[in-house]
This record gives structure tokens, sequence and C-alpha cells, in this order.
């Protein structure tokens, strides 16, 4: 299969990092000492993928101590916590997918914050005008009900084996002595320089001595330690009825600002009435075939499940394999524009909003979107949605709104065949900006992934608040089985709305174009999102032979320096498993097994 030259010198390079690799991850440091990193590892007895080497070490840890893979889930995020506080944490939530090798079925977790039970769709709305995004971020409006907790406490009742106090051990160990501090670490404290500043608390933990970390040096987090210590002791009660609630609400009604800043930090209205109610939901995936394969992942709240499925069947039908690298991108692109425009329709909280899933995944529907599709033209953005209800009809064209592009995903596998793929956030880095005093962790913002108005006043929006509702996501964790239901492979990966499309491609390149895993998630992207333009990394924009041919079709492309940051777990033959991460984004992600192949 031909590519372009820069493309190739990527995937080659890559490939031979495959060769090199497969260590298993050393234990968790004691602080001082950077923890090597490795996007690819091949062996037995189960393996983790994360964005980060502590991190990773934390699972592994679990998994050598005889603990299954949702132990070691729970494990790795905690310690992603403390290392990856700006991306995730107890202060905010997510969607965690099983599969349980035993019954060989997959089954879900919607661990998404809800807004306050007295919200309404004037959430955002301040004298008949929706706030400015900036003025909403790095408020208590934009904090909902974290469900990271609850998360990992029910998928540790259903399927986990051991106590959550046993699985956050490592990441109290991380918090207490420390963690290296990387270029990315600090380059994300300084794009948040500012917002940290309007907040006393969090200007104390993440700005030591009132300046930017040094890399190089460790960054202890006692506070988290202490409030993981109690979280292990009391239970997640502590959380939802208990004393760390109350800190919560307190903070989250009453912004603790720096006066002297002039931020207006707006005040919040979540209760202790909206973390007792709170529950993480057990519920069934959203399942698709493609290739003869069976694709499970979340189902709404999440948008994910529905728009990845929905355009891997309106790609179904074209041979992507043999397709040139024009044709490829070309297609991925359209489907992507197609599969935005019925999300941005169609898909909100099922408790609020009559979702059409099981049409937005029917392999008819698909085949009636994929005739907008031609070889030789482009789609112009916004698409209007189709209805499942009524294939062949159309809607009312709305741009996609806003979504903030942080999060964090880990992938794991254990010694009996489960596995889990969870993505966790806060929403964007940094979150609200806001510190719980004394507690070590932020508070999300994902409220504002809220429409703040509809995106087209004529068209019902099934994105606006509401009393307890959880706010759309594009969280796409995925796990992909054979014919026999067993793994074939497990992806997902941060990145707000783009998570979506980094999904979908690396699947495609991975299932229709053969790329080794690792080269899979390494592959230069494309991002399109019923939009004017589709964002391209910069392999792919400063490539001016394809990106011609592109533009000759009708293709508009803008500059996007980095898109997501993938993990995955690959099932081989014999009991193996290979973990892949990334190979360059947010530094390097890191993959570990428990026995490294020889």
């Amino acid at each position: 299969m031909r590519r372009p030259v820069a493309r190739k010198l990527t995937v080659l390079a890559v490939s031979a990092v495959v060769v090199s690799v497969g260590a298993a991850a050393p234990p968790a440091h004691s602080g001082g000492t950077a923890v090597r990193k490795s996007p690819v590892a091949v062996g037995y007895g189960g393996a983790v993928s994360s964005v980060d080497a502590d991190a990773t070490a934390a699972g592994i840890e679990v998994l050598r101590k005889g603990g299954n893979a949702v132990d070691a889930a729970v494990a790795t995020a905690a310690a992603l916590g403390v290392t990856e506080p700006y991306s995730s944490g107890i202060g905010g939530g997510g969607y965690f997918v099983y599969y349980d090798a035993r019954s060989r079925t997959v089954h879900t977790i919607d661990g998404r914050e809800t807004a306050p039970l007295t919200a309404d769709s004037n959430l955002f709305v301040e004298n008949g005008t929706p706030l400015a995004f900036a003025d909403a971020v790095s408020s208590g409006l934009s904090v909902g009900t974290p469900g990271t907790p609850a998360t990992w406490q029910s998928a540790l009742d259903r399927w986990g084996t051991e106590r959550l106090g046993t699985v956050l051990k490592p990441a109290e160990r991380i918090a207490d002595k420390g963690f290296v501090v990387d270029d990315t670490f600090r380059s994300q404290t300084a794009a948040n320089e500012t917002r940290f500043r309007y907040f006393p608390d969090t200007a104390k933990l993440f700005l030591p001595g009132g300046q930017l970390p040094v890399v190089g040096s460790a960054f202890k987090n006692p506070e988290l330690a202490r409030t993981y210590r109690e979280l292990g002791r009391k239970g997640i009660g502590t959380v939802y009825r208990g004393d760390l609630g109350k800190d919560i609400v307190s903070t989250v009604n009453n912004p603790p600002v720096d006066p002297g800043s002039g931020w207006k930090a707006r005040a919040g209205k979540l209760s202790a009435k909206d973390l007792a109610a709170y529950r993480a939901k057990s519920q069934a995936p959203t399942e698709t075939s493609y290739r003869g394969l069976k694709v499970y992942s979340i189902a709404p709240s999440s948008s994910g499940g529905t728009t990845v499925g929905e355009a891997l069947n309106i790609l179904e039908n074209t041979d992507l394999a043999k397709a040139g690298e024009v044709q490829y991108l070309h297609h991925f692109i359209e489907a992507s524009r197609i599969s935005f425009a019925d999300r941005g329709r169609w898909v909100g909280d099922p408790a609020f909003e009559d979702v059409p899933t099981k049409g937005l995944l029917s392999q008819r529907y698909a085949d009636e979107r994929a005739k907008l599709i031609s070889d030789d033209a482009v789609l112009t953005s916004p698409v209007a949605p189709g209805d499942p209800n009524d294939p062949g009809s159309t809607g009312t064209p709305a741009p996609t709104t806003y979504e903030g592009e942080n999060t964090t995903h880990l992938t794991v596998a254990d010694k009996w065949g489960n596995v889990v793929s969870y993505t966790l956030t806060i929403e964007q880095t940094g979150g609200s900006a806001i510190t719980v005093p004394g507690r070590g962790f932020l508070l999300n913002n994902e409220l504002t992934d809220f429409s703040f108005a509809p995106a087209n006043p004529a068209v019902h929006d099934p994105n606006l608040p509401g009393p307890g509702k959880r706010p759309r996501s594009s969280i796409s964790p995925t796990i992909v089985l054979d014919k026999a239901n067993r793994p074939v492979v497990a992806v997902g990966s941060p990145g707000g709305a783009t998570i979506i499309t980094t999904v979908l491609q690396v699947l495609t390149e991975f299932l229709d174009r053969h790329l080794p895993l690792v080269d899979a998630i390494a592959a230069p992207r494309a991002s399109q999102r019923n939009a004017a333009k589709t964002e391209l990394e910069p392999a792919l924009y400063n490539d001016p032979v394809l990106r011609g041919k592109l533009e000759a079709i009708g293709h508009s492309f803008s500059l996007n320096p980095e898109i997501g940051a993938a993990t995955g777990v690959q099932r081989l033959p014999g009991g193996k498993w290979l973990a892949a991460a990334e190979t360059v984004r947010r530094g390097g992600g890191s993959a570990a097994v428990v026995d490294p192949a020889p």
C-alpha cells in the first residue's frame, strides 16, 4: 500500500521500536526518579497502557499481586489522578467498558457527571445572553456532580476482586513520595497559570513557591494522598454523603477566589442532595458489526458509541484496505462529517431525550447516509442531519458545539482474558481550575459540555442543561470482538470531540489498513466534525502532494498540532497480549506487560 514518504518514515520509525521493547513496567517509583516509558510491550499475565509510566506501573503492580483487569484499571485511574491531575481525578467522571472473559460479554458503566437538580436550560444564560465560554469554565457553574468515585466502586463491586482501599495504595504512594515533572506537565501548568492564580489553593498546589514546577523535580501531593486514604477507609460514602462531599459542595457554591485577582468566579448550585442522588449507571453497550467483527462501545449519554458505530457502518461498503491514501482519507473524513451531523441532532442524555440509538446504528440507515458521499466531491458543512426513523429524509443543518480537548484513557487486560477500556476526565486541561481546599484535587468543568443555547434555534437541541441531566460526551472507549466473542483489540483516546475521529481512525488503520497497533496509534490524524475545515496534524498538513490531491476534490484544512493520545491492547495467540501507547503525543505513553515475551 502506497503512502506519502513522510508517513512511511513515521511508521518505519515506530516499527523499529516494536522490535526493541517488550519489558514489564518497573514498580511505581519512590520519588525523584523517572519511570522508563515504552510505547509497546508484548507478553503474558496481563497488560496495561496509559499516557503515564507511573500509572501504568500501578496497574501492573495490581495485576502481579493477583488482581484482575478491573482492579488494575481502577489502580491505574487513581494513579492518573496524581500524575495527570489536569485531565482526570476524583473531581470528574468518565465511561467504563468491560469485557468479561467467562461469559464473553461486554458491559458498561456511565459515570458521567450530572447537573444540579435545580439546573434548567438557562444554566449558562445571564441577563438573557449565553455566557462567554471562558467566563463559564473557571467557575462553580461549570462543575457537575463527580462520577469517578462511584464508577470505581461500581466496577469493583460488579467485576473486581479487590477492595477500593487496596487498589488505591499505589496512587497514595505516588502522591506521598512524588512523581517526576516532565515537559508535558510543566507546559500544561504554564498554559493554565493565569487561571490557577485566581484560586489560592490551586496556586499553592500546582505553582509551588509561586513558580511553575521545574522539569525533573519531584512533585508531591500529600493532600491527595490523605484524600485517597480517607476514600479507601470510609468508602465512597465520604464523597456522596460525608465530609468530602461537604467540602466539594462548599467549594462549588463559594469558589475560593483570590480577591486581588479581579476574577468573577460565579457560584455554582451544587447541593448535598445532588451528591446523595448520584448513581453510576450500568447499561448495555452500543454494538455494531464491522468486517465480520463486533464493535462495542459506550451508549448515550456519550455520543461516542453511536457516532463511531455509524461512521463504521457508512464505511462498511468501501474497501479501505485497497484504497489509496487519498481515497481512504476522503471517505474517512466524509463519514465523520455525516455521523457528526446526526450526533448533534439526536444524541443527549437518554433519561431526558428520545435518542434513536438503534436507528443510528442500523446498517440500513448508514447505507442511506453513505449515498451522500462522492469520490470526486466534498459535502458542504454543516451537513443536514438525517432521520433514523425515516431514512432518506433530512433535517436542518446545525454547527457542532465546542467541547474541551482533554481527558485521559487507559486500557487493561489480565491473564484470564478480561479487558477494560476506560476514559476518564475533568473536561478541559485543568478542569474548572478550582481545587477543593485541603483535598488535593481539581473539580471538573463538565457542565460546559452542554449547549449554552440551542445550536440552531429552529431545532430542538438534545444537549441543553436540565435538572440532574448528563451533558453529552464524545468519549468512545471501544472493545472489538471476533466471531467467537473473543477480544481482538481495545482502544480509546482523550481529545474532546476529536475522541470520536481518533478512535475511528485508529480502528480503520488497524482493522482495514493492517498497521500494527502501535503504528495505527502513531499515524498522523485528521478530524472532521461537520465543520467547514478538517483539522490535520502536521505530518498530513505539511504534505503538499497528499494535501493538494485532497484540496483538488474540495477539502479545506486547518492545522492542529496534536489530536488525541490513544492507548490500546491487542490479544495475541497463546495467552499473549500486546499493549500499545503513543510514541510522541503528550510526551509518549507507557505500555507494559506482567511477564515480557522473549
